[in-house]
């Protein structure tokens, strides 16, 4: 079942509308769900509006707060987000770091008391769309061990790094498990097996079985031990930097909220930029195919060709929860 971008917006729109936004902030926080599902990211467009709006009524979210900034020197800010919608307070965050890149070539801003962005690499988008570089990262509840324990004790923390390319933009959106609990339940509901190994069943044995990761709660990073390692150095920056909560603080409250997240942008020096990047695209395409019929992709390239079938054909949804949402 296809859906047209704007009959899903203006649903989401609606609902929002009904439980306490206002009419400019439900507009925005309507039109990201509706990118994102646009792009293909349905475990943070359809998928999680359910969880959005219920996280609204049990006072996690709240519809009308507003983030402020609490301090900062030079060219690195730290702002509070009060609860407010994640995606919000961080559309806000990478505006004022593209602000800072503009004033001193760099800008960086952390976050605390914030919540769930939905798809990160929204924001990398943001900033590659007006020609600045964009990293940023956030922590979240504990779902992932750490390398050797089995026991969920690192957050499945995202990393986005977005480098602007006139002929389409290079974009990196990544969980730092194999599989994200989203993409695990969207394979479980669609009765398939895992490509490749996402995590271990209660046995401890690696499996493809999307039901077998999410009853043992043991999702394998990516990089095995690397992917551990960097889950936890995110998890550090985005709490020093932020002054807000761990992975550890965010985990006692038993759902996700109140995260921090750091949002950095760089201003592109002048020069033969656009030559040194399609360079590297270049030479990586050129690679010898496993399969002649898998071209080598670079990260962002897949966004660009789901986005135009999407808004040539409609959005595809389950149909399920589309109805669910209709329901709200």
């Amino acid at each position: 079942m296809r859906i047209p971008f704007e009959t899903l917006r203006a649903e989401f729109e609606r609902v929002l509308l009904s439980i306490g936004f206002s009419a400019d902030r439900a507009r925005q926080c309507a039109d990201i769900f509706a990118s994102n599902s646009r792009d293909g990211v349905h475990t943070h467009g359809l998928n999680r509006f359910p969880v959005f709006v219920q996280y609204v009524k049990d006072g996690l979210i709240d519809p009308n707060a507003t983030a402020e900034q609490v301090g900062g020197f030079g060219a690195l800010e730290q702002w509070d987000g009060h609860l407010a919608p994640g995606m919000l307070s961080a559309t806000t965050c990478m505006e004022r770091a593209m602000a800072l890149a503009g004033q001193h070539g760099i800008g960086c801003v952390a976050i605390r008391n914030t919540n769930h962005w939905m798809r990160g690499g929204t924001y990398g988008w943001q900033a590659a769309n007006v020609g600045y570089i964009g990293i940023c990262f956030t922590n979240t509840i504990a779902n992932v061990p750490p390398w050797g324990g089995t026991q969920p004790r690192l957050g499945n923390n995202p990393l986005v790094i977005a480098v602007p390319r006139k002929d389409g933009h290079v974009v990196l959106d990544m969980a730092i498990s194999q599989y994200s609990f989203g993409k695990l339940m969207q394979y479980e509901a669609a009765g398939e097996e895992l490509p490749f190994a996402g995590g271990y069943s209660k046995a401890g044995k690696l499996t493809t079985k999307p039901g077998e990761i999410t009853e043992s709660w043991r999702l394998l990073p990516i990089g095995f031990w690397k992917g551990s390692g960097l889950s936890m150095m995110l998890d550090l920056l985005a709490t020093v930097l932020s002054q807000g909560r761990s992975t550890a603080e965010i985990t006692k409250s038993k759902a996700e909220y109140g995260v921090s997240q750091v949002f950095i942008c760089i201003k592109p020096t002048q020069g033969n930029t656009e030559q040194l990047i399609e360079q590297i695209l270049e030479f990586s395409r050129s690679s010898e195919l496993v399969d002649a019929e898998q071209p080598i992709r670079y990260p962002g390239e897949s966004t660009l060709r789901t986005r135009q079938r999407s808004l040539k054909e409609g959005i595809p949804v389950d149909e399920k929860i589309w109805e669910k949402v209709k329901g709200l």
